[in-house]
């Protein structure tokens, strides 16, 4: 035979090896369209998961065939596994090889086809050894559980994902007991879940996102009182496994410590972030219909507006009610009316007392005890009541009230509108700027208690001028002759609301998150929240694969293998 044939023959079988390994490399690209998941805290001290996750398969990719699912860890029986695609039972469950620990799910004649969609169910039942002792600041004997959605490798996926993450606690815990933990994971839904009572009276905590991701890992978590699961279902010490698999391509030991680092970054703004979240969850447990009848400091306190605003809101109508006098401005002093008028609110009242003591330290703790009363008794108020519909209500009382000032016609009856709705337009968090801009071209008209606001324009109001302020003749409501009221630009009228805020925060309040977390620590304690394998952390994603550094291909969780 020439040498030429054998050429022929060698070219011609390479040929034919390298089409047939192309044919059987098989390529997963796919959409999780939707990701909703119930994570139950059973009494008999397991967890329970239940995932419905809508696929959407490209059009240029080859059957999603099989799909791997993580579990938090390995002390599940595969017994205890259930699953569905499109409402057909699969029967091929077994333990994954990309996942661990994990399942893997074939699904056999119901693969999902290219470019086509398909739903699927998985139940795992009796998970053990998930809850770990809660650390969380305020609590004792309290038993936490974290978990992490099973994720996907992000070379297998594309597109957002509509993400739900439901926690349902054991029954038996009051409204102001559980705790939730801030959510890790760049989260790009509600950082505060909404909450409430299920028909089997358990309180659960829901997390939403329309526009996750499923490559990424999210950790959300939740703490409640360890008397309500079996003592020896608490794991006592944290579990550390490390074996070679965990430890791939060497690289992941600086995956982990550049993890380690962005972690605590996060977690030290995130921990700020939380100390001005002050109002406690019992108020989140939602209930049914609109409270009606708070007043717009109540109000302020429900939309969890920043404190040194609330007692802004308050000084104003203490002022506007003729309680008190502001003699100074820096440092705020105020001088109470004597006697005090009637109807004050308790609030306001204690806020009158606190100015009374000339220590600051103590004007502070007495500021803060007020607000910790306040935030009680909205709590009070709000029982049986939805928190999200009031808000609503309430919001659009505040949009009502903006309306009704930008509408009116004249600068005298635009500040009239304005001093009217005060209170409920401070709820707005543009208050600053939509006063700024709605009086920023016209003299404002000054209300009659703005003396007492501005201990400047009091000492001048007996005649002359003062910084700028004017007499403006106007008719009186009788129709003969004219009356002269003072007058302000309205730019420095609306520096100097804005500028009352300003000052609470610098001459009363000081640091503003200092002094709202010694509120927030006896209202809504801070959770402490605990690394994956501490809390109970869920399945997900795992590399577990020996090989040179060069080249470590992980199918982590994904759709097909």
């Amino acid at each position: 035979m020439s040498r030429f044939r054998w050429l022929s023959i060698t070219l011609t079988f390479l040929l034919l090896l390298f089409t047939t390994t192309s044919a059987y490399a098989q390529t997963y690209l796919f959409q999780v369209q939707s990701l909703d998941v119930n994570v139950y805290a059973n009494t008999d001290g397991t967890s329970s998961i239940d995932y419905q996750i809508v696929f959407k398969n490209s059009a240029d990719a080859d059957p999603i065939d099989y799909v791997d699912i993580g579990i938090p860890n390995d002390s599940y029986s595969l017994s205890n596994v259930s699953a569905e695609i499109d409402g057909s039972r699969i029967s091929d469950i077994e333990n994954s090889e990309y996942v661990k620990p994990g399942v893997a799910l074939g699904l056999g004649s119901r693969a999902i086809a290219p470019g086509k969609s398909g739903t699927l169910h998985v139940r795992i039942n009796n998970i053990n050894r998930v809850f770990y002792p809660s650390t969380a600041e305020g609590v004792k004997d309290y038993a936490s559980l974290e978990f992490s959605p099973t994720w996907f490798g992000s070379q297998y996926v594309t597109g957002a994902t509509k993400m739900t993450v439901t926690f349902f606690l054991p029954p038996g815990i009051s409204s102001d007991e559980p705790r939730y933990h801030a959510v890790r994971g760049n989260w790009p839904g509600n950082t505060e879940p909404e909450s409430g009572y299920d028909t089997e009276g358990r309180v659960y905590y829901r997390w939403t996102a329309d526009y996750a991701n499923a490559y990424t890992q999210y950790t959300f978590g939740a703490s409640f009182p360890a008397k309500l699961i079996p003592a020896d279902s608490i794991v006592k010490a944290p579990l550390i496994n490390i074996s070679f698999e965990d430890v791939c391509c060497g690289g992941v030991a600086l995956f982990f410590a550049g993890s380690f680092i962005w972690g605590i970054y996060e977690a030290i703004w995130g921990a700020k972030k939380r100390k001005l979240q002050y109002l406690p969850p019992k108020i989140s447990v939602e209930g049914h219909g609109i409270k009606r009848g708070l007043t717009a400091v109540e109000a302020a306190i429900l939309m969890e507006q920043p404190i040194d605003r609330v007692m802004t809101m308050i000084l104003f109508s203490i002022i506007k009610k003729n309680a008190a006098s502001v003699i100074q401005k820096e440092p705020l002093t105020i001088k109470p009316s004597s006697p005090l008028p009637e109807g004050l609110n308790d609030y306001e009242k204690e806020f009158i007392t606190a100015f009374e003591d000339s220590d600051k330290n103590k004007r502070k703790r007495d500021l803060q005890t007020m607000i910790i009363n306040l935030v009680k008794n909205v709590g009070e108020k709000m029982k049986g009541f939805s928190r999200k519909e009031t808000i609503a209500y309430y919001k659009d009382i505040m949009d009502r009230a903006w309306a009704q000032v930008e509408m009116a016609e004249t600068p005298q009856v635009k500040m009239e509108k304005y001093d009217q709705y005060m209170d409920w337009a401070m709820l707005d968090d543009k208050f600053g700027d939509k006063t700024k801009e709605v009086f920023r071209t016209e003299p404002v008209f000054l209300p009659n208690w703005w003396g007492r606001y501005d201990p400047v324009f009091s000492s001048h109001s007996s005649g002359g001028s003062f910084k700028g302020a004017d007499a403006v003749p106007s008719s009186n409501s009788s129709g003969g002759g004219s009356i002269s009221l003072p007058s302000l630009p309205g730019a420095d009228f609306a520096a100097s609301m804005v500028g009352g805020i300003q000052n609470f925060s610098s001459n009363v309040v000081g640091d503003l998150t200092s002094f709202t977390s010694g509120i927030t620590d006896k209202t809504n304690p801070v959770p402490v929240t605990r690394s994956t394998y501490h809390g109970g952390g869920g399945g997900g994603s795992s590399c577990a694969c020996a090989c040179a550094c060069a080249g470590c291909a992980c199918a982590c969780a994904g759709g097909g293998r």
